[in-house]
């Protein structure tokens, strides 16, 4: 795991080029070379950026959604297959009553305004954590929506909501015990590929990239399973200023990483 902001942060590399690619040269360019399957995106910065301005962190969270709407609208564009975003932390319950109250509202009001793109576009709406844990206003258009965008295919746009990666493969264990304790597990060996069946992300495609913004090099209990060899790009943007470009230099690094997956170079395809 590595900062490469030099790249990711300014997305034309340093030093500067002399001519600056527009965002769709930029999006044509990256399209040219294998794509990440999965990319799964922390979402950092938001309070910083508001505090930075003398604004409430609040509203720094609803700059921040504009940024949640250009980057799925890139990554659709692309051909990305399944984009995964940090919304809310399990741990975050813990955050000042008010601030909770206020992304419950925001993460309602997204729901509303981005349904009618959401289904224009064929994007299947997805969410992962402890979703029983959040408000009803919040948890009934979420479903709703699910079940809307049930048989759209062109991408899975997964909200991590109340989520925790240690959370989640408790949950995954406990429902294998519960499994065999009523002969209900598969008669089959019990193989990574089988145990992520019971994770709350089953059946998506484990993670290629995980991007973090702000600046913060921790993974803070995210997607611990699915990026088991995920690369990691960490940039010193701030969520509410990562726009497409960035999105879009970040993928372009990706696709100059050499992933071994145990092997060694010499073993990899020529």
């Amino acid at each position: 795991m590595r900062s490469v902001d030099g790249r990711c942060g300014d997305p034309y590399g340093a030093p500067l080029m002399s001519t600056i690619p527009s965002l769709a040269a930029l999006e044509a360019q990256v399209k040219e070379r294998p794509l990440p399957g999965h990319v799964g995106i922390i979402m950092d910065g938001n309070g910083r950026w508001a505090e930075e301005r003398g604004l409430s962190r609040l509203e720094g969270h609803r700059e921040g959604s504009n940024s949640v709407r250009e980057v799925t609208r890139a990554a659709r564009r692309m051909g990305i297959q399944a984009l995964t975003l940090y919304a809310f932390s399990s741990q975050n319950w813990s955050r000042p009553i008010e601030e909770v109250a206020g992304l419950m509202d925001l993460l309602q009001e997204y729901l509303d305004k981005e349904r009618r793109e959401i289904l224009e576009n064929g994007i299947r709406l997805n969410a992962v954590g402890e979703l029983d844990r959040l408000p009803r206003m919040v948890r009934n258009p979420l479903e709703a929506l699910r079940t809307e965008s049930a048989g759209n295919s062109s991408m899975v746009l997964t909200l991590a909501l109340s989520y925790g990666g240690q959370e989640e493969i408790v949950a995954a264990a406990s429902r294998l015990l519960s499994a065999a304790r009523t002969g209900k597990l598969p008669d089959r060996p019990l193989t990574p590929e089988a145990f992520a069946d019971y994770l709350w992300t089953a059946p998506l495609p484990p993670v290629d990239l995980v991007i973090r913004t702000s600046g913060e090099h921790r993974v803070s209990n995210f997607l611990l399973w699915q990026s088991a060899y995920a690369e990691y790009i960490f940039t010193d943007t701030l969520w509410p200023e990562f726009r497409a470009h960035h999105f879009l230099a970040c993928v372009a690094e990706y696709q100059h990483r050499e992933r071994r997956f145990g092997l060694t170079s010499a073993q990899l395809p020529k």
